[in-house]
C-alpha cells in the first residue's frame, strides 16, 4: 500500500473540509495529504466514513515515511519499509538516495523479494500451480529452473488506449515459446485476462509492470551464471516502456533491441534515418517550451499535431488551429507531463493506412494494408480499419510496401513492428461503394506518420482475417528463424476473398461528462469485426455490432462544422435519396436549403430561443441518429457537446466523421426485411477463409 500512497500532491482544500469533499479518483491520495497534515486516523474515520480498519493501516504508512526522513538507512528499517510496499524509488526519494543506489544497497544487505505459491483451491486440498506473487519474507517457492526460459512481459491493466488486443498478443507468444520448447513466464497484473489464468504459461508472475518489480523477477528465474531474456513487444506501451531501463541494466531482450526501440520512438534520431534514407514525413519538430514550439508551428504551417512521446492510446494528443490554441496545450502539456518532449508535427488531411508487419532483418512480411474510414486525424484506435484496402492505387500500394520494408531493414527491426501512412492528396473523395474507379484518382504522396517498434492492437484483427499469425512468426524470428524459413514469403500476402470491417466500441454513456468526440486522442473500449463477400455486408455487420447502425429512412440530425460543409454534400444527397428526413442548425439547414433539399431547421440549446432544441429532439426521440462536425470554436464546443452527449445517453448512434456516416448511410438497406431480404452473409469465420 506505501506503493500507492506516496505523493507530492498538496491538497490544502480537502484538509480543511474532509467531510464535504468529494469521493472521486484522487480520494486515496487525499486522505494520505489528511493524515500527513496531521489529522489522525480515527478523527478521518468519523469525518468520512471510512472504516478506521482502512485509516489506520494510512496512518502506518505515512509513518513509515516519516521515518525515511528522518532516520538513517537500516537494513532494518530498509525491510520493515519493504513489507509495507515501499518500492526502492519512492525509498530513495525520501532517504535521499538514487533507485539504483537502493537497489544495491538492499542487495548487499540480502534484502530481495521472495515468491509465494497461490493457493487456487482455498485451502480445500493440496494445490501445486505456477502462480506467484512476491513479499519480502523468508522462504522462495517459486525457485529458477534449468529450463530454458523467456519472460513475457504483459500489457498491465486494461484501460483506454491500451486493451484486450495486447493480451492477445502475450497469450499467442506463451503459447509459440511452448511450442518451440521454451518455458513461458508471464509477468502481468491484471486478474481479468487470459494471460493470468494459472494454466496459460509455464509460470506467472502476478506482479507490477515497473523496472523493479521485472529485475527481481528475471533475477529470481536467472540460474546464478545466465538470465533469462525479456519479450517487451506484446504488451503494449507499458512493456515497450521497460526496453530502456531493461537495457541500462543489461538485461537481454529477444527480438528488436532496446536501441533500435529508442530509434523509432526519438523523433529527432528517426526524423535524421527517414532523412537519410529519403522517405516522407509530414514536416514538424520537437519542443519543451512554447517558444520553441510556436517557432515550429509558424515554420511548419497550422493546424499542428500536438503530443506527448512515450504515451498510451494517443493520450493528450491534440489538433492544433492557432497560437493561443497551442500556448494552452502547452500550459497543460506540461504540467501533466513535465518531463517529456512535445511532438509537433503538419496536420495532413487524408486517407490514413495502417500495416503491421514482421521483420527479420533480412526480410519482411506484410499480411495485408488497412484502410481507414476516417480521414486522418481520429485515432487508429478509434477508427474503422478496412482489410483489404478499397481505394489505394496501384502505385500507393507499391510504395506502402517499398516504406514499409525500407524502414524495418533500416530501423533493424527484429519481430513486430506497425506503421500508420497518410495518402495525401489525389484530388477527389475515395469512398469504398465505387463511387469512383481507382484511375480517377490523381497523384497523391504517401507519408509515413509513425512507426511502432511492438505489437498493435490491429494484430488479432489482421492475423484473424489473413490466417497469418503475426506473433507466432514474429517469437521465432526473435528465437532466430528468418521469414523464408518458417515457410512465408516475403512482402505483401496474398489478398484474402474477403471484406473486413474493425469497428469500435465505446462505452461513453458509462463515463459521465465525457465528450464523444474523436479526434488523435483514443476513446474507445473494445471493437467488433464485421466480414463479409461485399464491403457492405461487412460494415453493416460491424455498425450492428457496435451499435452504430442507422435506422432505414430513420429521421437525422445534422450539425455540421463550416470547414466540413462541402464534404457533407455526398452525404446530404444520400439522406433524400433514403428517405430520411433531415433535421439541421441554422447553418447547416441553409445550405441543404441551397442544395433544393428539404429541412427543418432547429434551434441550438445555447441559442436562448423559445422553441424546441436540438437537446430536445434528441431526447423525445424524434430523429435516430445525429451527424456532428466539430473545429476548435468554442461555442461551437459548447453546442456540439450538448448534442452529442444527448445522443449517447438515447443510445442512438452519434457520427463526428462525415466519411463514417457516409459509410452508414449507403449500407443501411443491406439489412432487407427478415433472413430472406437481406443482402449479407451468414457464415462463420472458418467458412469465410475457407473460401479464400
Amino acid at each position: 500500500m506505501g506503493a500507492v500512497l506516496f505523493c507530492g500532491r498538496i491538497l490544502i482544500g480537502w484538509v480543511r473540509d474532509l467531510h464535504n469533499s468529494f469521493s472521486d479518483d484522487d480520494r486515496l491520495w487525499k486522505l494520505a495529504a489528511v493524515l500527513r497534515a496531521g489529522r489522525s486516523a480515527e478523527s478521518v474515520s468519523l469525518e468520512t466514513g471510512i472504516d478506521p480498519w482502512f485509516s489506520r493501516a494510512l496512518s502506518r504508512i505515512i509513518e513509515m515515511e516519516r521515518q525515511l526522513l528522518a532516520e538513517e538507512l537500516t537494513p532494518d528499517l530498509m525491510r520493515k519499509a519493504k513489507r509495507m510496499g515501499f518500492s526502492d524509488a519512492q525509498i530513495g526519494s525520501l532517504a535521499d538516495y538514487l533507485p539504483e543506489q537502493v537497489r544495491s544497497i538492499r542487495k548487499e544487505w540480502g534484502l530481495k523479494p521472495v515468491y509465494k505459491m497461490v493457493d487456487t483451491c482455498a485451502g480445500e486440498f493440496e494445490a501445486v500451480t505456477p502462480y506467484f506473487y512476491s513479499t519480502y519474507e523468508q522462504e522462495n517457492e517459486a525457485v529458477s529452473s534449468e529450463d530454458t526460459v523467456a519472460v513475457v512481459l504483459g500489457s498491465g491493466p486494461i484501460r483506454i488506449g491500451q486493451g484486450i488486443e495486447f493480451d492477445y498478443c502475450s497469450v499467442h507468444a506463451a503459447i509459440a515459446l511452448q511450442a518451440a520448447g521454451i518455458k513461458a513466464v508471464m509477468v502481468n497484473s491484471n486478474p481479468e485476462t487470459v494471460s493470468t489464468d494459472f494454466d496459460t504459461s509455464d509460470r506467472l508472475y502476478f506482479e507490477p509492470l515497473d523496472e523493479e518489480s521485472v529485475r527481481d523477477i528475471i533475477e529470481n528465474e536467472g540460474d546464478g551464471d545466465s538470465l533469462p531474456a525479456s519479450m517487451v513487444q506484446f504488451g503494449g506501451q507499458t512493456a515497450i516502456n521497460l526496453s530502456q531501463s531493461l537495457g541500462v541494466a543489461g538485461l537481454p531482450i529477444l527480438g528488436s533491441s532496446p536501441d533500435v526501440i529508442d530509434l523509432a520512438s526519438d523523433r529527432g534520431r528517426f526524423e535524421m534515418l527517414t532523412a537519410r534514407y529519403g522517405l516522407p514525413q509530414p514536416p514538424g519538430g520537437m519542443a519543451s517550451d512554447v517558444g520553441v514550439a510556436l517557432e515550429i508551428a509558424e515554420n511548419v504551417g497550422y493546424p499542428v499535431l500536438v503530443r506527448p512521446s512515450y504515451v498510451l492510446g494517443g493520450r493528450a494528443m491534440e489538433i492544433v488551429q492557432t497560437s493561443s490554441e497551442l500556448r494552452r496545450y502547452f500550459e497543460t502539456a506540461l504540467r501533466e507531463f513535465p518531463d517529456q518532449t512535445i511532438l509537433i508535427d503538419h496536420y495532413l488531411t487524408g486517407l490514413e493506412v495502417e500495416v503491421d508487419a514482421v521483420c527479420d532483418g533480412q526480410d519482411v512480411l506484410i499480411p495485408g494494408i488497412m484502410q481507414h474510414i476516417e480521414r486522418a486525424g481520429v485515432h487508429s484506435g478509434d477508427s474503422m480499419a478496412v482489410y483489404p484496402a478499397q481505394s489505394l492505387t496501384d502505385a500507393e500500394v507499391e510504395k506502402i510496401i517499398d516504406y514499409t520494408r525500407r524502414v524495418g531493414l533500416a530501423l533493424g527491426i527484429v519481430g513486430l513492428m506497425n506503421i500508420q501512412f497518410i495518402v495525401a492528396g489525389g484530388g477527389t473523395y475515395r469512398g469504398f461503394n465505387g463511387d469512383h474507379h481507382r484511375d480517377d484518382f490523381g497523384d497523391a504522396e504517401v507519408y509515413i506518420i509513425e512507426v511502432n517498434p511492438r505489437s498493435s492492437r490491429t494484430i488479432p484483427f489482421i492475423s484473424k482475417v489473413t490466417r497469418i499469425p503475426m506473433v507466432r512468426i514474429a517469437t521465432e524470428v526473435m528465437q532466430g528463424r528468418t521469414i523464408k524459413e518458417q515457410g512465408y514469403t516475403p512482402g505483401l500476402a496474398k489478398e484474402q476473398n474477403l471484406i473486413a470491417v474493425k469497428a469500435p466500441v465505446f462505452s461513453m454513456s458509462k463515463l459521465a461528462g465525457v465528450d464523444t468526440f474523436l479526434g488523435p486522442e483514443m476513446k474507445s473500449t473494445g471493437e467488433v469485426m464485421g466480414i463479409d463477400q461485399t464491403f457492405d455486408g461487412a460494415i453493416t455487420k460491424a455498425l450492428l455490432g457496435s451499435g452504430l447502425n442507422v435506422p432505414e429512412g430513420g429521421p437525422v440530425l445534422l450539425s455540421i462544422a463550416d470547414p466540413d460543409k462541402s464534404d457533407s454534400t455526398g452525404l446530404i444527397r444520400l439522406l433524400d435519396e433514403g428517405g430520411h428526413k433531415i433535421y439541421a442548425t441554422s447553418g447547416t439547414a441553409k445550405m441543404i436549403r441551397l442544395m433544393g433539399v428539404d429541412v427543418v431547421e432547429v434551434e441550438k440549446r445555447l441559442q436562448g430561443g423559445k422553441g424546441r432544441t436540438v437537446v430536445d429532439i434528441i431526447e423525445d426521440g424524434t430523429v435516430r441518429a445525429v451527424v456532428n462536425t466539430v473545429t476548435g470554436d468554442r461555442s461551437t464546443l459548447q453546442d456540439g457537446f450538448h448534442i452529442r452527449r444527448a445522443a449517447v445517453m438515447q443510445r442512438i448512434p452519434c457520427f463526428t466523421s462525415i466519411d463514417t456516416a457516409r459509410c452508414a448511410i449507403e449500407s443501411e438497406g443491406v439489412l432487407g426485411e427478415g433472413m430472406e431480404g437481406q443482402s449479407y452473409n451468414v457464415k462463420t469465420l472458418a467458412e469465410y477463409l475457407g473460401d479464400a
